[in-house]
């Protein structure tokens, strides 16, 4: 069965990476597009994750995961190959509703990290639900370049506009018009 898409909304969430090397760190700077409220709990990290925690000032203790630790989190990361260990976090998620991620586990995951593309305001999140990272990968890729470089500047423009238009039929109407033109300039290539 395939994933719902969904955007979280990371603003008042703490996140919880637990793990310390290559995946976790892969996992952080992904979390790190989102939001800074991050902490980590490891035995031990990697040079480049230390690096990285140094560099946005994150929370992180050297230790083992120890029962309750998720207990203040909305959502924990499980960084880490020992299954047990995932296994037994992701019960204890159920217990304080807490979203899990245990990678490469399906079975202990509430969700999945997509492929996806930021650009200021626009973020579109590309998903083969595990059949096929490469081709999400490289369907990003695609995507990425068709996307002119002055997207950020009309998306802007559109919220400026509807922070002060008026709602109702013709306010919608103004601004679909203004998106379908927008997208007609790109021509299938990237002009930015």
């Amino acid at each position: 069965m395939a994933y719902f898409p969904a955007f979280i909304k990371l603003d008042s969430a703490k996140v919880l990476v637990v793990g310390g090397g290559k995946i976790a760190y892969e996992k952080l700077e992904r979390l790190l597009d989102f939001t800074q409220d991050i902490e980590l709990i490891s035995l031990a990290y990697s040079q480049q994750m230390l690096d990285k925690i140094k560099e946005k000032d994150l929370t992180y203790e050297k230790r083992a995961y120890e029962e309750g630790d998720i207990k203040a989190f909305a959502m924990v990361i499980i960084a880490v190959d020992d299954i047990a260990l995932q296994a037994k976090i992701f019960e204890e998620s159920r217990q304080y509703k807490c979203l899990c991620n245990a990678v490469d586990s399906v079975d202990y995951c509430d969700f999945i990290f997509p492929s996806y593309i930021q650009k200021d305001d626009l973020t579109i999140a590309i998903s083969t639900s595990g059949a096929s990272p490469a081709l999400a990968k490289y369907l990003k890729n695609y995507l990425s370049a068709l996307i002119p470089s002055s997207i950020s500047g009309f998306l802007q423009e559109m919220k400026e506009l509807r922070s002060y238009l008026p709602k109702g039929k013709e306010r919608m109407k103004m601004l679909d018009k203004k998106a379908q033109d927008y997208i007609k300039t790109w021509g299938g290539t990237n002009n930015g």
